[in-house]
Formats: structure tokens, sequence, C-alpha cells
């Protein structure tokens, strides 16, 4: 046998749940690897939600920028330089690499690039890469290879005219033209983020709304403020007969019995993720799986003793700061530092202008549940910072309980949204009331006051301008 390890813990995988999960037992004194195929960061910090972010903060300065006039500001002959945008982005995400290696370095994970598998209940090897052939003896498993994107059905993604997310983030020639199918949060950014560099944008979801897990009322707000700014939306429409040639990509699009050809110069693939499970366990290792997820106990620990999975590989909510939360609860749990937490309470959060960011449960949720509950909103245009800022589009609304005011959900589409919903997570941790978020004195002016005259406003209280 090649060489031997013998470690209190090793992660495969380095994204979120597997670096949080490993500089957690560092912090714990224990002796820990993490084996990451790529890059430490994982798929969210280099070919997702960093990456992402940089861009969409490109877009949205290039937006404000165009719109100077109404702060009485003049800016003659602004332009981009797409390329350079790209080129940051990937900056941005290899300096937050780079971040992770160190936080590695300094509670002393040993960290190692390749493929792992998990050969026997505690024993790991890295399967391809140039430490292959490595065994590492270990009490502890903890699994975080997480997801990656699903691609169309028959169509061979290329990079240029057929993309993932992936694939977009790495092409520095902006399409003149693109459809997007899948009106998810990857989907709607892309889509703000390529229609405010002026590609023409098709927008398409088979079900009835984009943001299909947000509020009723939110998915129509986003979807009015897209198509006011150019993009084309088709919601419970089905994409079929995907043809594409050297020069385009044609697909026809049906809803119902009505149908009509759409040719764009790429088709993004924003249909979701699948497992990250390929290749991970050995068929010698009888792990219990859910539609190739891991399923796991409520210590995070899969059927087999000493082994665990956390993040995205045990199935949805597929958000990074979940899978941080899981990891890091599962590792207490496994050596004793704290009881090991299952999510139940998390916000969701879309990057796109506006931007927009939920907790708990939309208002169709709660009349299905049959529960007697009150909605309080408050606009944004009754906000003095944001009409200052010219960012007076959007709400908040929160949902609570008629008689105790315990809060059930909130939603908030707006400037700012996925910032401002942090306070309505601490309210839902600490089972605060609408009435003590009211209480709460919110300093003037500011945006989060909007949050503060939403839980008013369920009492027909909501005063400010």
């Amino acid at each position: 046998m090649a060489e031997s390890n013998e470690y209190d813990l090793v992660v495969i995988g380095g994204g979120p749940a597997g670096y949080a999960g490993a500089i957690r037992a560092g912090q714990l004194g224990k002796r820990v690897a993490c084996i990451e195929m790529e890059r430490a960061g994982g798929t969210c910090l280099n070919w997702g939600c960093i990456p992402t972010k940089a861009l969409l903060k490109s877009a949205e300065l290039y937006q404000k920028i165009k719109k100077s006039e109404t702060f009485g500001i003049s800016v003659k002959d602004v332009s981009f330089d797409f390329g350079k945008v790209m080129e940051r982005s990937r900056g941005v995400a290899s300096q937050m690499a780079k971040g992770v290696e160190f936080l590695f370095r300094k509670n002393k994970v040993d960290y190692f690039i390749g493929r792992a598998q998990v050969t026997v209940p505690g024993m790991v090897e890295i399967t391809e890469g140039e430490h292959k052939g490595k065994f590492f003896k270990t009490k502890n498993i903890l699994i975080a290879t997480g997801c990656k994107m699903r691609r169309l059905p028959g169509l061979e993604v290329d990079g240029t005219r057929v993309m993932t997310s992936r694939e977009a983030l790495a092409n520095t020639k902006l399409p003149k033209s693109i459809i997007i199918v899948g009106a998810g949060a990857i989907g709607v950014e892309f889509a703000y983020f390529y229609n405010s560099f002026g590609t023409k944008v098709t927008l398409v979801e088979m079900l009835p709304q984009i943001l299909p897990v947000e509020d009723e009322e939110i998915a129509k707000t986003l979807h009015r403020a897209f198509e006011k700014q150019g993009i084309a939306i088709h919601t419970g429409t089905k994409c079929e007969d995907f043809r594409v040639s050297k020069d385009s990509v044609k697909v026809k699009l049906v809803k119902g019995d009505k149908s009509e050809e759409v040719e764009a110069d790429a088709v993004l693939s924003a249909i979701g993720v699948v497992a990250n499970i390929e290749g991970v366990i050995s068929p010698k290792v009888n792990i219990e799986l859910d539609r190739n997820y891991v399923k796991v106990g409520d210590d995070y620990q899969t059927n087999v003793k000493g082994i665990y999975a956390a993040g995205d590989i045990i199935g949805p909510p597929w958000l990074a700061h979940v899978a941080t939360f899981e990891a890091v609860s599962a590792v207490n749990g496994m050596f004793g530092a704290a009881k090991p937490v299952r999510v139940t309470k998390f916000p969701g959060c879309t990057y796109c202008q506006p931007q927009v960011s939920s907790t708990g449960l939309t208002e169709k949720a709660a009349k299905e549940k049959g529960l007697n509950y009150k909605v309080g909103k408050f606009p944004f245009t009754a906000s003095g910072k944001a009409v200052a800022s010219a960012e007076s589009e959007g709400f908040v609304k929160v949902i609570s309980d008629a008689k105790t005011g315990e809060i059930y959900g909130a939603h908030i589409i707006g400037s700012e949204a996925t910032e401002l919903i942090a306070e309505y997570g601490l309210a839902v941790e600490l089972e605060a009331t609408i009435d003590e978020i009211h209480q709460t004195i919110h300093a003037h002016p500011t945006l989060s006051e909007a949050v503060m005259e939403a839980a008013a406003a369920t009492h027909g209280q909501a005063i400010h301008i």
C-alpha cells in the first residue's frame, strides 16, 4: 500500500461545507486533511457565488453610471471592456481562494489537490491528481463534494454556443443574444448581468413564475422590473427541439398549444444542479443515497458509522451559507464541541437588480397550511433613504401570526435586500415578534427602516417617509 497518514478527520471537498468543516476541526485541535479536486473554495468560490457577484457588481455600476444624470452628474462616452469585467471576476475568485488556503495553514489543515474516494470506512484514497495513490487512515470522514450544474438533455456543452454557469464565467466574449433556460436564482442573475451589458436576453421558465421558490408577489414584481429593463420572459413554457449550428442556437418555445421559434447566439442552462457523487464512494461502502444525494441523520452521520456528509451533497437547499452551517455543526457534533443542529431556517438571496431575499414561509405556503396570519408591507417609495438614493423600487413584506405576532416569513425586493434580510433572520431565530421589530428604533434615514415599517404596517401603524 502507498504511504498512509492517520487523521482525526478527512474532508472530501473544499467548498463552503468542506473548508468550513476542515477549519472548524482544526480550531478544535484535531489533525485534519482536506482534499479538493480543483482549488480551495470549491465551485461556490471559484465558479459560483463569488465570481458571479463580482460580475453583477460590474453590471450594477455600469447601469448606475449610465443613469448618472439622475444625480445631476454628467458622464460622457461611458463604455465597458467585457474582457476586463470577466478578468476582474476571476481575480476576485483567486484572491478568495488564497484566503481559504491561508486559513488552512493557520489552522494546520493538510490540503491536497486531487479526486478522492472513500475506499472503506476509515480510509480515503486520492484516485486522481499528483497525489494519486495516497491513502489516509482516519477516524472520521466528511463528504462535502457538493453539486454540479445540470445540463440540458441532448445538448453538448461547448462553452460558446451551449453553456452552464461555469462556462459563462470563463467566456470573455459577450454574446449579442442569449437564451437562458431556467429562471431560478442563477438564471435570473445571469439574465440581469447579460442584459445590463446590452445582450438581448430571452429568459424561459417551465413553472408559472420566475424565482419559483419565492413569494408570488415578489416574483411578479421582479418579472415587471425585468420586462421594463428589456428582458423577454416566458413562464409556463417548455423548450423543445434545440438546434445548434456554427453561428447560433435555435429552440422551440412551447406554452400550451402555442409555440414559437427563438434564435440566439448562445444558450445557457440554468435548470438546477445534480449531486456530485460520481466516484466519491467505493462500491464496497454501502452508504445510503436518495436520488444520488447522501442520506444523513440529525447528526449528519450516514448509515455507516464514522462517515458524515454536509452541504449540497445531502440535498436542498443548495446554498453556500447553509452548507457552511451544516459542516460546522457536523464537526462540532462529531468531536463533542456542541450538539449538532439540522437547518430549518435560512435566508435565500438573489443578487440581480432589484435584489430579492427571503426567509421562512411565503404567503401562499402560509395559506396552504391554514395558518391564521397577517401581512405587513412597506414600499421603498415611502423610504426617504431609498428615494434619495434613486432606489425606490420594491417593498418589504412580512407574514406573521395574527394573534401572537410570531414571524412566519419575510420577503424583500429592492436595493440591498440581500443585506436587509439578516434582521428578519435573527428575529425568527430569537422567536421575536413583529411588535418587537417595530419597537426597535432604526436609524433615520436608512433602508432598514422599511423592515421596521413593514412590521408596523401589520397593524396599520406605518408612518415613515
